[in-house]
């Protein structure tokens, strides 16, 4: 069956619409270059209205009568000479052409003095890199001309280079690194150290374009940022290198800044992330920054190797699993992740099995913070303990497929000390501060697009994610809010950022802003199924006793544990009984009442470590000894 062809309208329309165009464009041009006259005309005579006009308003105003006599005399004398008005019009028109003319100053049709001598010195640099003594025309030779060699350049106002195209022969090596890399850091240490260079190579043209890249901004602090579940901005890059912006907000005023985002989740491609860097170089303000946007949808479990309390505002939060700084307490939490890891994945795999949905507690994202977890590789030999790095092999392996995302932070100088497993799992990286371009290449797998400088601010360096290219990134400024050196509007910005704490049961929970937010004590708590909480049974009146016994003469019920209760997550913890009384209490009700502890104590240590219990006070209840003499009274 033939096509139809489009209709004409349709199928000319876009030729005829730039064709309108291209003559609207041209009736302008021709119409400005015939009125270009009457416009400078025009301009000229409003000059000399002003000029009058300011001449009137400066003059006293005893002085207004004479030169107003005065001009009126010279008026009445033009018009009495002889061909008067006709000269006074063309005198006027004179002024007003000289007044009306364009005084803009006309841009130089080359490079001034200063700036050939440094385009000279550029040429004479590269002569040994791009010349062969084989080469019987070659474009550069020492004393030669660098005006065929540099077709495009543009300065400053400072007077050094900010865009040149630079042609190079045909055989040099262009397409080896190590040829591209010295040739780079010659071009920026003689154009002008301190700022970062981008060098795009044409290879089929033979030309390389360096430009002047603009510091990235400093100022965006932190903040709730337009995302999706499973997105996580990482920090903020150059326009030109990503196609999408955020709204974000600078005090009053707000902007469109391109980020550099991280998507993490089920069919993510680099689930977990690595973040390297210099000792003040804002890795730990990167972690911070990606805790505070993680606790919108999901939990966090920290450990800190530093044990310098960079995230002590975090401890207590809603979401905050734990927080650990010593070696048994990141252990407990590691293993606990690690089961974790495998229960989520059971249960999803069972799930599947049986053609139901995952269940929700499988798709709520879990992430693992660990920075400078090396920190612990030596007091865990010393103390014969295993290495908690060991313990993220199934989290980072298997973390993908449970929702679980890890990340890690660590030193330059402590690189070697992390485990093959983290260097083969943490396929996003992020290095910050200052760094080589040899170490940045090891640590990102690639080298960066532009020259590292030596002198960079807080949160500043590279980003790749996974084989994507290399973008420059600026953190977003997340300081600890505790330090005395921050500002206060950083450190509101965090505050605001912060979930509510976990206060205990029957305390009212105050939120950072000053917000009180209702919670539920434990005597007007109820159980799951609507029914009356053990610990608010007392003793019944008419409980009785068995034959050829006497029944004690008061019975009081044992309190129950305050604590607060963990959203998403439930944990119990078994509570130690009182020695029963022999005359009470039968050798059955020991026996059932040890069954029962025996079964609390196995939920508690398959569900969380006692170490993590320690950071989340949760709502427990324990049976007293009063129901289990109910209960033997009744049997």
């Amino acid at each position: 069956m033939a096509r139809r062809p489009l209709p004409r309208i349709l199928s000319t329309g876009s030729a005829q619409i730039a064709r309108s165009r291209e003559l609207a464009r041209t009736a302008a041009d021709s119409a400005i270059d015939v009125l270009h006259p009457l416009i400078t005309l025009t301009r000229g005579l409003r000059r000399l209205a002003s000029a009058g006009r300011r001449r009137w308003t400066g003059t006293p105003k005893d002085r207004r009568g004479p030169l107003l006599f005065l001009v009126a005399s010279a008026i009445l004398v033009v018009v009495l000479v002889p061909y008067g008005p006709l000269l006074a019009v063309v005198t006027l028109m004179a002024a007003a052409a000289w007044q009306g003319r364009d005084r803009t100053p006309p841009a130089p049709d080359g490079p001034d003095e200063s700036q050939i001598e440094r385009l000279q010195v550029l040429y004479e640099a590269l002569v040994p890199h791009f010349s062969a003594a084989e080469d019987p025309s070659p474009l550069y030779a020492h004393g030669g001309d660098w005006e065929t060699v540099f077709p495009t350049q543009r300065f400053d106002e400072s007077g050094r280079v900010a865009h040149l195209v630079i042609r190079y022969p045909a055989y040099f090596p262009d397409g080896e690194a190590a040829s591209r890399a010295r040739i780079e850091q010659l071009l920026a240490a003689k154009s002008g150290r301190g700022r970062e260079y981008l060098f795009v190579w044409d290879e089929e043209g033979n030309e390389l374009t360096v430009d002047v890249l603009s510091p990235l901004p400093t100022d965006i602090a932190a903040q709730r940022f337009v995302t999706a579940p499973g997105e996580t901005v990482l920090g903020f890059t150059d326009p030109s290198r990503v196609r999408r912006t955020l709204p974000l907000a600078f005090g009053a005023d707000r902007r469109d800044v391109p980020p550099v985002v991280w998507r993490t989740g089920i069919r993510s491609t680099e689930p977990h992330l690595l973040a390297v860097g210099q000792p003040g170089s804002g890795t730990s303000t990167l972690l911070r920054s990606l805790a505070l946007q993680a606790l919108q949808h999901g939990d966090v479990l920290i450990v800190e190797g530093g044990g310098t309390g960079e995230y002590a505002c975090l401890a207590g939060r809603e979401g905050v699993l734990a927080v650990e700084i010593g070696l048994d307490g990141a252990l407990a939490a590691l293993e606990w992740a690690t089961g974790e890891t495998e229960r989520r994945l059971i249960a999803a795999n069972r799930a599947r099995q049986a053609g139901e949905p995952a269940p929700e507690d499988t798709k709520r994202p879990l992430w693992i913070i660990l920075d400078r977890p090396t920190a612990f590789t030596h007091l865990a030999q010393a103390d014969g303990h295993k290495d908690p790095q060991s313990l993220l092999q199934v989290p980072l392996r298997h973390g993908r497929a449970a929702a679980v995302t890890v990340v890690v932070a660590e030193q330059f100088d402590a690189l070697d000390s992390l485990n093959d497993v983290v260097h083969q799992h943490t396929r996003a990286r992020v290095a910050l501060g200052a760094a080589s371009a040899e170490d940045l290449a090891a640590v990102l797998g690639a080298p960066p697009h532009t020259t590292p400088v030596d002198d960079v601010p807080p949160g500043r360096g590279y980003a790749r994610l996974g084989s994507a290219p290399v973008h420059r990134l600026q953190v977003p400024a997340t300081p600890d809010p505790y330090d005395d050196a921050t500002s206060d509007a950083h450190v509101q910005a965090v505050l605001d950022l912060l979930p509510p704490r976990c206060a205990p049961a029957g305390a009212e929970t105050v939120s950072d802003s000053g917000s009180p937010v209702a919670t539920e004590t434990g005597a007007d708590a109820e159980s799951p199924d609507g029914t009356e909480s053990p610990a608010d049974a007392g003793t019944p009146a008419d409980a009785g006793t068995p034959d050829g016994m006497e029944g004690p003469a008061e019975v009081e019920p044992r309190p129950t544990p305050v604590g607060a209760a963990v959203p998403r997550i439930v944990v119990t913890k078994a509570a130690t009984p009182a020695a029963p009384d022999p005359q009470t209490v039968t050798a059955q009700n020991v026996g059932a009442r040890n069954a029962t502890a025996q079964t609390m104590t196995a939920t508690a240590r398959t569900t969380v470590p006692e170490t993590a219990l320690l950071e989340r006070p949760v709502l427990e209840t324990a049976v007293p000894e009063a129901a289990v003499a109910k209960t033997t009274t009744a049997e």
